[in-house]
C-alpha cells in the first residue's frame, strides 16, 4: 500500500521512450513513481512506452510485470504463430482485449478519473509523420490508439483507427521531448538505451520497402529513422545540461530481446528500472518541485 503523500507537481511532464520489451525497464521506473506518490500533469508514451505507460494513469503498480510474466510464453500473446495466423506478432485480440478486459483487468475507472493528460504517438502511414493522440478515457478507440503506437513494422498490420492508418510511433518520433516541451518547460525522460547508444541504419531495407510498398512516405521515415533518433538523443542530453530535462536510463544495455519469453530476463529488466529510479529518487523529487 502506498503511504506516501502525492507530490504537487504541476509543471513537469513525463516522456516515455519505446523499445519493445526494453519497456520493462520503464515499467520498473513507473512503479517506483507510483509507490512514492510522484505524479505528472501530462505524460506521453511511444510504442511500449504507451502500452506500459497507460498503467501510470490507471495507477496500477505491478500490473505490467505481472501480466508479462504470466503470459510471456503464451502463443496468443507474442509468437511467430500469432504473426502467421493473425498478421501481428503481438496478438491484437489477446493483448489489447482479453488481457485488459478479462484476464488482468485494466482499471478503467481510475484511468478515466485521473486528470493526468495521457498522450501516445503513432506514425501516420500515409504521410510518414507523427500523430499525437490524447487519451482521456477508455472508449472504443483507446486500446486501438495504444496498439497503433506499439505496432512495429514488418511484424504488425496497419492499424486503422478514427479514419487514419498508423504504425509504431517510434518510426517518426521516438523520443517526443519537443512535443512535451510545448506543454511543460521541464520534463522527466525515461530512455531504454544507455547514454552512449547510437542507432545504425536499418539492415535489409528492401524488406521494409516491400512491406510498406503502399506507403512510400512511411518507408522513407523508417529508412531515415536512425538519423532522427540520434538527433533526438543529442537534443535530450542538451536539455539535460540546460537543467530542463531529467534523464533516467540503463547504465548498460539491457539483456532482453524484443520478444522475450524468459521470465528471469523480464524480471531483471524491470528490476533494473526500479533500481535506476530508486537510486535517484531524491534528485527526481527535487527536479519536479523546483520552481513549481
Amino acid at each position: 500500500m502506498n503511504n506516501t503523500v502525492t507530490m504537487n507537481n504541476t509543471k513537469t511532464g513525463l516522456v516515455l521512450e519505446g523499445g519493445a520489451m526494453r519497456g520493462m525497464f520503464t515499467a520498473g521506473v513507473l512503479d517506483v513513481f507510483m509507490e512514492n506518490g510522484i505524479s505528472f500533469p501530462d505524460c506521453i508514451g511511444v510504442s511500449a512506452g504507451a502500452a506500459f505507460g497507460c498503467n501510470l494513469k490507471s495507477n496500477q503498480p505491478g500490473r505490467v510485470l505481472r501480466y508479462n510474466l504470466k503470459y510471456c510464453r503464451e502463443p496468443k500473446f507474442c509468437s511467430f504463430r500469432s504473426l502467421i495466423t493473425t498478421g501481428d506478432l503481438y496478438g491484437a485480440k489477446f493483448c489489447y482485449h482479453e488481457i485488459p478486459e478479462e484476464l488482468d483487468l485494466f482499471d478503467v475507472r481510475a484511468f478515466d478519473e485521473n486528470p493526468m493528460g495521457f498522450y501516445v504517438v503513432a506514425s501516420d502511414a500515409e504521410t510518414g509523420k507523427p500523430h499525437y493522440q490524447r487519451i482521456d478515457s477508455v472508449d472504443e478507440n483507446c486500446y486501438e490508439w495504444i496498439r497503433a503506437s506499439a505496432s512495429m513494422p514488418l511484424v504488425s498490420r496497419i492499424v486503422e483507427v478514427e479514419g487514419g492508418k498508423y504504425l509504431d510511433g517510434g518510426i517518426t518520433d521516438s523520443i517526443p521531448l519537443r512535443f512535451m516541451e510545448g506543454l511543460h518547460e521541464k520534463n522527466v525522460v525515461v530512455l531504454t538505451r544507455p547514454r552512449d547508444y547510437r542507432k545504425k541504419p536499418i539492415s535489409h531495407p528492401w524488406l521494409y520497402r516491400q512491406s510498406l510498398k503502399k506507403y512510400p512516405n512511411l518507408f522513407k521515415a523508417v529508412k531515415n529513422r536512425y538519423k532522427m533518433y540520434n538527433e533526438q538523443r543529442r537534443y535530450v542530453f542538451l536539455r539535460e545540461k540546460a537543467g530542463k530535462a531529467f534523464i533516467i536510463c540503463p547504465e548498460k544495455p539491457l539483456d532482453i530481446g524484443k520478444t522475450e519469453h524468459d521470465g528471469e530476463k523480464i524480471k531483471s529488466a524491470y528490476e533494473t528500472g526500479r533500481q535506476a529510479a530508486l537510486k535517484r529518487l531524491d534528485e527526481i523529487k527535487r527536479f519536479i518541485v523546483d520552481d513549481n
